[in-house]
């Protein structure tokens, strides 16, 4: 009878340890869950990052990218994985990289510039393909159209459709005795084919000579620059990576000959080109994050996600530049520019 009471006292002890320890391993679970702000693993997504090349403005659209995702709940190392690749500005690497976001089986892939994201879109097509920093989407056939992109590859344009007509008259009303106008360009990339297009067009209708100094590495930039000296009034840099990461070869060149440079981007400026009509590339990389929040989180498809345009056109310069290049800077020019692009 007392060994029958006993054993059930046992029976009931063991159970309520293991009660016990359940819960105390719930409650652990639950506090853990706490510390990482709710996500489990479930909820965390897998995204990869291609681009081309590391300079300022491709840096920028990055950044706004992951702060468009961290004001809208993703944060690195709790419900969100970033594997960031650099092509070093090599086209094989491009391909190599989405090769391997496609084996990864990434949540959403973002790509920056051209070079990457033709180089994604032609390995991944069954994962969300998002691109920033890319001229023209169509006539690099990454979307069907602007309106309605019809696959799974849509994003944001670094090309505002009157940004380099609008500097094209700049440079002739700013430099009145201007007759021709050089342009380094890698014309092997699709962005600097079509800037280099428009461009031509745009100073042609000024009455410009243009004059292209072209270029397929960045080791040629330097040259390519000393051999617009004596036939150019001008020099012009538009959105191709392959010069802008090599930007301060041209600076220098400028500089010495008093060329003044006028540059796509308005990072450029900040880095010693003289002037330009642009935005923020931390915007449009900020938009491209919230089209990524709406895919992740909304379940929207690139297929019908519009491709965006940059919605700001401000003129930016540098002063300092300016004084190096023989710019004139009038005071009608201080004074159309806004807060925050004039740099001294």
């Amino acid at each position: 009878m007392n060994n029958k009471r006993l054993s059930g006292w046992a029976v009931c002890a063991a159970i309520l340890l293991l009660l016990t320890t359940a819960c105390g391993e719930k409650a652990k679970d639950a506090a853990s869950g706490q510390q990482q702000g709710g996500a489990n693993n479930a909820d965390k997504v897998s995204i990869g990052i291609t681009q081309i090349v590391q300079h300022t403005s491709l840096d920028e659209a990055r950044k706004g990218f992951i702060q468009a995702l961290k004001d809208n709940g993703y944060e690195e190392g709790v419900n969100l994985e970033i594997d960031y690749k650099d092509a070093q500005n090599d086209i094989n690497n491009t391909s190599t990289i989405a090769q391997k976001f496609a084996s990864d089986n990434k949540d959403l892939v973002l790509a920056i510039s051209t070079p990457s994201a033709q180089a994604a879109a032609q390995q991944i097509k069954d994962v969300p393909i998002l691109f920033t920093a890319v001229t023209d989407p169509v006539g690099g056939q990454l979307v069907s159209s602007m309106e309605q992109p019809g696959g799974n590859v849509t994003g944001t344009t670094d090309l505002h459709p009157e940004a380099i007509s609008t500097l094209m008259e700049f440079v002739k009303t700013s430099i009145p005795n201007a007759k021709a106008v050089g342009i380094i360009a890698n014309e092997g990339e699709q962005n600097t084919v079509t800037n280099i297009t428009q461009a031509r067009e745009a100073l042609e209708k000024q009455g410009l000579e243009v004059v292209v100094a072209p270029i397929t590495n960045s080791s040629e930039v330097k040259q390519a620059a000393e051999s617009l000296i004596g036939k150019v009034q001008a020099i012009y840099v538009p959105s191709d990576n392959t010069v802008v990461s090599s930007l301060s070869t041209v600076v220098a060149v400028a500089n010495e000959q008093d060329i003044p440079l006028f540059v796509a981007e308005k990072d450029s400026v900040k880095n010693g080109g003289v002037a330009s009509f642009g935005f923020e590339y931390y915007d449009i990389g900020y938009a491209t994050g919230e089209m990524a929040v709406d895919i992740l989180k909304n379940g929207k498809k690139p297929a019908d996600m519009p491709v965006q345009v940059p919605k700001e056109l401000d003129l930016a310069l540098n002063m300092k530049s300016a004084a190096e290049q023989g710019f004139t800077v009038t005071d009608d020019m201080k004074k159309s520019v806004k807060k925050g692009n004039l740099f001294e």
